[in-house]
């Protein structure tokens, strides 16, 4: 069963890139976005006609394939092919097929593991990644963080830094750390694409993401300049 999904997987990267920035992902590309869903459905159990009938808005998730109990092999293959699919838009070398897709090999575990969890639950908003995120088991959202978070931040051409850094950036770094490495207050964002970076800062802005209280209070507080020369800054470090 992994050899046929690794290879419609592989089938489907070939008819191009995808990005997971926003909804245009689902739009532009939608060929390999479907090619891989239609793979990882394949490996899900159907929701049967009583939960289904249990949830209000009729809005079950399908259940995530999970390997037969004892099986570890099995379990390691399951795991394995839903990984793969990650490649789709974060690059099978760590770097993002789209300029607003983030970077996320060699980011904080914690970090990782925490918005697996958030677009699980809905606090945090993306189509792909929500269906992503529920397409692994509870069990498996552990090791597919620790397998990212153990891969090396890749190299990457990026834009020069500003010699003066924008106003404001040691309240940034209280979290992200000097020189915005990360750490376990917050992740990395030295070198992020600028693309995901003023987005993200943008989304928290205006209330679009909230999975970080703190994050929306901060970018509140900064005009849009101010968040546009915060992006610049760091993607170039």
């Amino acid at each position: 069963m992994f050899e046929v999904v690794s290879n419609a997987l592989v089938a489907s990267w070939d008819r191009g890139p995808s990005n997971n920035g926003s909804v245009n992902m689902v739009n532009d590309h939608f060929p390999t976005v479907f090619g891989v869903l239609v793979v990882l459905v394949a490996l899900s159990a159907p929701v049967n006609a009583a939960e289904r009938a249990a949830d209000p808005a009729g809005h079950i998730p399908e259940r995530p394939a999970v390997a037969t109990p004892g099986n570890a092999a099995e379990a390691e293959a399951f795991l394995g092919a839903k990984l793969l699919v990650c490649n789709t838009c974060h690059g099978d070398n760590g770097v993002p097929k789209n300029a607003a897709t983030p970077v996320i090999w060699g980011l904080q575990e914690n970090y990782l593991l925490k918005q697996l969890h958030d677009f699980q639950r809905g606090d945090r908003n993306n189509d792909v990644m929500t269906w992503m995120a529920t397409a692994l088991s509870q069990a498996e959202l552990g090791p597919a963080a620790a397998y990212f978070a153990k891969k090396n931040w890749p190299a990457r051409r990026t834009n020069a830094a500003s010699a003066s850094p924008p106003s404001g950036i040691a309240v940034c770094q209280i979290c992200h750390q000097q020189n915005f490495v990360g750490g376990l207050p917050g992740p990395r964002l030295a070198g992020q694409t600028y693309e995901y970076l003023v987005e993200a800062m943008n989304r928290f802005a205006v209330g679009e993401r909230t999975n970080n209280a703190d994050m929306v209070k901060i970018m509140e507080a900064m005009s849009p300049a101010e968040r546009e020369a915060m992006a610049r800054y760091i993607s170039g470090l």
